[in-house]
């Protein structure tokens, strides 16, 4: 199925609804991530960039056991036996792809339930949340064993996420790591049961797909600038997002309104925020 331009894609389908676009990868026999994948992403986060309308993006995958096994290997088999200098690498597709994944305005969601490994997995790092169904979700880095190393983010992305040792535990011993492992290391949010994992997901995403586009992405934008600057910079850094953010939606207003209302010293209001944030949504 194609929404408001979203059409073409080889790799996986989209449908919209409610401010959410669900992506489906669907690439017979086993969502190889190759060129075909890395273009259909590329174009997507073009779209992404330019959509006003979609405020979370959720992938999930249609094969039953698999939701993206791993980089194709075709594409490093020409690479070069000789080491170049610092200044001489550059980044690989795969890195620069799954980067532009992770920056899109959009809150990204990866709902793991099955096979991720390699590519796959760096995929799923890329995206802003990850919740993955126990007894189907595994995930795995097994460059080490082949001779190379993680390199669509992983190494980076995981030590964020994980911490020093356990991301070289898991980049090192290049072993099956299941959603209860995962989630005790930090590499997902949550492991959820097969049943629950659907439902959760929707509705977290139904929920943050209610909260102004420039405020989801001026969230996103300070944790990412923040996460390795030293504190006085990170505090600049979300000082400058906060303006981004009340000029471009009704924050402003709905303080006014709030203070005019004298809403805050309302008990019951203290009492119910997470509805109160709901119903403020209605004021634009």
């Amino acid at each position: 199925m194609s929404y408001n331009g979203y059409e073409g894609f080889k790799t996986f389908s989209v449908e919209a609804k409610d401010g959410v676009l669900w992506v489906t990868i669907d690439f017979p026999p086993v969502n190889l991530q190759g060129q075909e994948m890395l273009a259909d992403l590329n174009t997507l986060c073009l779209r992404l960039e330019r959509d006003q309308d979609i405020k979370v993006v959720v992938f999930q995958s249609a094969h039953p056991e698999i939701w993206v096994c791993h980089y194709d290997t075709n594409l490093l088999k020409d690479m070069s036996t000789e080491a170049c200098s610092r200044g001489e690498a550059r980044l690989l597709d795969l890195q620069s792809v799954l980067e532009r994944v992770s920056r899109v305005p959009q809150a990204t969601i990866a709902k793991l339930e099955g096979f991720a490994r390699g590519g796959g997995h760096e995929f799923a790092l890329a995206c802003d949340m990850r919740f993955a169904a126990r007894g189907k979700f595994k995930f795995m880095q097994m460059e080490v064993g082949m001779g190379i190393l993680p390199c669509g983010g992983g190494a980076s992305r995981m030590a964020r996420q994980a911490g020093l040792g356990r991301a070289l535990e898991i980049i090192l011993s290049a072993r099956d790591f299941d959603a209860d492992e995962a989630e005790a290391y930090g590499t997902i949010n949550r492991a959820l049961d097969p049943e629950e994992i659907g439902p959760y997901v929707e509705k977290l995403a139904r929920r943050i797909a209610t909260f102004p586009l420039a405020s989801i992405n001026a969230c996103k934008q300070t944790v990412y600038e923040s996460i390795d600057k030293p504190i006085d910079q990170a505090l600049k850094a979300e000082a400058y997002w906060l303006y981004q953010a009340t000029s471009k939606t009704p924050a402003i207003k709905r303080f006014t309104i709030a203070d005019e209302k004298d809403m805050q010293r309302d008990m019951d209001n203290q009492r119910n925020w997470n509805g109160l944030v709901e119903n403020v949504q209605e004021i634009n």
